[in-house]
């Protein structure tokens, strides 16, 4: 009986062990469409939200967030209230600051930028401000290869916003933001998060998931949490109209330890009118 209690704390001790060395490793990573600053949202306009959106990264300790639809006065009130970020990303009219950013915001301390450049979802992805097939609005992938300081570990990140309007252009967009992140990222583990404006049932994210190279992490994730849904229009859609648009999906190369889709009223609004999504997630050995 005593040789079985001291195996059992041995085996107990070493899985706390291993837990630890993960947690050592892991990434807390959102995607995180913010809204852009738009006065007729009234008491859920920006300047209502942004302290809100703010505390919400360091509350979640996000190591890297993929944001949608940004406006340079947005990304501005993000870095001054949120310092120990640095981010890379262009707008999307003119590659400069001109409409809505897709950035990625990352922890200056822990990160560093390899590399990082920006492709317009469209028939000529190089074409700064380009307009794809039947989309609305012209939509941008902005990305960047990181080194985690902490780890040693280099991974790509890819972050975009499909077109709300376009069938045609969120499958297109679908098709090249693989094969550019295959051409990009060549033998490196990857990330792509965004706001994919479909449902997982949806021919774009189906497509992404019949790549074989791409998982969704709420599928493989230890642990879940929150709505099965993202968009709520600042809690005015109905619940059985809402749906999982935004989503986080990884190469084989991460284990996803959890998944929260985070959904709250603060003080008569909300963090935007999509639900942040946060995934804990380590690059295995």
């Amino acid at each position: 009986m005593k040789r079985f209690l001291i195996l059992s704390l041995l085996i107990w001790l070493f899985s706390v062990g291993n837990q630890v060395v993960q947690s050592q490793g892991s990434m807390n990573i959102m995607t995180f469409n913010i809204r852009l600053d738009h006065e007729g949202d009234g008491q859920h306009n920006w300047r209502y939200r942004k302290n809100y959106a703010a505390e919400l990264l360091v509350n979640e300790s996000v190591d890297i967030v993929g944001t949608q639809e940004v406006l340079k006065n947005q990304l501005d009130d993000l870095l001054e209230l949120s310092p120990q970020y640095a981010y890379v990303g262009v707008g999307r009219f003119d590659g400069k600051t001109g409409g809505e950013y897709s950035a990625i915001l990352y922890k200056r301390n822990r990160f560093e930028v390899i590399r990082s450049g920006n492709f317009w979802l469209s028939e000529t992805p190089d074409s700064i401000g380009s307009k794809g097939w039947d989309a609305a609005c012209e939509r941008i992938v902005t990305w960047a290869i990181f080194n985690d300081l902490s780890t040693g570990e280099s991974f790509a990140f890819f972050n975009t916003h499909f077109d709300h309007m376009g069938q045609i252009a969120r499958i297109k967009s679908a098709e090249l933001i693989v094969e550019k992140a295959h051409q990009i990222a060549e033998n490196l583990p990857v990330i792509l998060c965004g706001d994919f404006n479909g449902s997982p049932d949806s021919k774009p994210i189906q497509s992404i998931l019949e790549s074989g190279w791409l998982k969704n992490t709420y599928s493989i994730a230890n642990r879940k949490s929150g709505p099965s849904w993202s968009f709520h229009d600042f809690g005015r859609l109905p619940v059985d109209q809402r749906q999982l648009i935004d989503f986080i999906f990884v190469t084989d190369s991460f284990q996803v330890l959890s998944y929260k889709n985070i959904f709250k009223e603060i003080n008569n609004t909300f963090y935007s009118d999509h639900n942040p999504i946060v995934v804990q997630m380590l690059i295995a050995d």
